[in-house]
């Protein structure tokens, strides 16, 4: 770390805005750069950027920076980017379990904890007949790829495929007032 680190790391704790807008115009433009190399949209690095500047400055008083601060930031930047990259995988799964975007549903309740969601969406299982059932848990709670589900139960690919697909229609229309809720906790996950 060099002495102009140390100066630059020591003025954003002790809260000197002057330092915070040295830093932020001598690495904003590279750290885009290097976060569109994860998500590889323009606007959504600069947003990402920004975001992780704008924690920076709000716990600045708790940064422990061990490295160069150029180092400091580009991992920060590496982070939120990935960060950024798994909420999009989230909200894939999301939509892949559940089979339809928000914007399909209108409407719906508002439950009241993740236990009393988490009740509806095991009932709603629970109701699938026992191989389809054996087969979506098999999909969605262990990870199979449909020919390994088919390999391990003795059948045949498209039987998977079939029993999935009445799986989801199945859970999509049981499960449909639920979807604000689940999308509340999910976004609730995100800010954490």
């Amino acid at each position: 770390m060099t002495e102009e680190d140390l100066i630059l790391i020591t003025g954003l704790k002790n809260g000197d805005r002057k330092i915070f807008e040295r830093i932020f115009r001598a690495y904003y433009s590279e750290l885009c750069g290097y976060s569109l190399r994860f998500v590889l949209d323009p606007l959504i690095a600069e947003e990402i950027v920004q975001d992780l500047f704008c924690k920076m400055w709000i716990r600045r008083e708790d940064l422990v920076i061990t490295t160069s601060l150029k180092s400091y930031l580009y991992k920060a930047a590496g982070n939120h980017s990935l960060n950024h990259i798994r909420h999009l995988e989230i909200q894939r799964k999301y939509v892949d379990f559940v089979g339809f975007e928000v914007d399909e549903v209108s409407g719906g309740n508002h439950y009241e904890s993740d236990a009393e969601l988490s009740e509806q969406v095991s009932k709603a299982i629970m109701q699938l007949p026992e191989k389809r059932r054996e087969i979506f848990q098999l999909s969605r709670f262990e990870g199979l790829k449909y020919h390994e589900i088919a390999d391990k139960l003795g059948i045949n690919v498209k039987t998977v495929e079939t029993q999935m697909t009445r799986a989801l229609d199945f859970l999509r229309h049981y499960l449909r007032e639920f979807i604000p809720t689940i999308l509340l906790i999910i976004n609730s996950m995100w800010i954490k």
